[in-house]
Formats: structure tokens, sequence, C-alpha cells
């Protein structure tokens, strides 16, 4: 389990796209999960199953024929409570869930929020960063944001820990 971290527009969808295609082409088997700090609903009104979830549903199941989805109505779940529903998986990639201890690539950019500073500092779970420039601060490891292969093979090397 690895967490890509940052402000918002840092490139943090792009690193983790990046990188579950980086490790699927090493056949590496990769799950994710995408914190979403806003309602999420991936259902649309007026389908069977908005109806189904209108109507009182407390979940719902949408099975096609390669892939499906369960939509489960309750307060927002822990990180713990996620995986624990997750198919076994030779990484699972978490952007987000920046308060979680788990360890974590911070992703800065010069479009992150004005003025956000930086959030290795002040969380021991960050251990390298990601960003166009070398940090300031050079207590962890530094990749460039498009070195994939490079950020891959410390992911892979700190699963090895």
């Amino acid at each position: 389990m690895f967490g890509v971290t940052g402000w918002k527009n840092a490139g943090k969808t792009t690193l983790v796209e990046q990188l579950v295609a980086e490790f699927v082409r090493r056949g590496w088997t990769v799950n994710t999960i995408k914190h979403a700090h806003h309602g999420v609903d991936v259902d649309q009104p007026g389908r069977d199953s908005f109806r189904h979830r209108a109507a009182g549903a407390t979940e719902v199941a949408v099975v096609g024929g390669h892939r499906y989805a369960i939509m489960r109505e309750q307060e927002e779940p822990t990180l713990a409570e996620v995986l624990a529903r997750l198919a076994p998986a030779d990484l699972i990639l978490i952007e987000g869930f920046k308060r979680e201890p788990h360890p974590k690539i911070e992703v800065r950019s010069g479009d992150d929020e004005a003025g956000a500073p930086p959030m290795a500092p002040q969380d021991p779970s960050i251990v390298a960063i990601a960003a166009d420039q070398p940090p300031a601060d050079q207590r962890l490891p530094w990749f460039r944001r498009d070195d994939i292969t490079g950020i891959a093979d410390f992911i892979a090397g700190q699963r090895q820990r």
C-alpha cells in the first residue's frame, strides 16, 4: 500500500494513472483508492439503480458483463474499511487520505493551491517528494514528477521493507 498526496492541482491523479500503467506493464496487479472531499455519485438520475437507492435501498449492486459497482449509503468509511473490501493485489495506490499514516509520496507543482506549504515537514509518513524542482529541504528522496520509472522503482523498493 502506498499513497500519493499533495494539494489541489499538484498532479496526483496524473501520477497515479502513470504509476498504475507502469506497474501493470511490470506484471503487477494494482488496485486504487481515490478520496474525494465532496459527495460522490457514480449513479445517474433516472437509471434503475438510482431509482432503487432513491426508494431507500442501503446498498445497490450494478452488475455488467465485465465490471460491477456497489453503492452504499452510509457515513464516509475509514480507509481500513475500504481496504477490507478490496480484492488482493500486489499494490494498492491511494490518492488522498492525507491524514492516514501509510507511506506516501508528496506531489508538488507550481500550480498547487496558492501559498500552500509543503506537507512533508508535518507528516512523517511522507517518504519522498515528486516535484518539478528539487525541494529546498533535501532530507527526503526527490523525483521529477515525470520520472515514473524512478518513482515506481522507489515504491517497489519500499514494498521490500
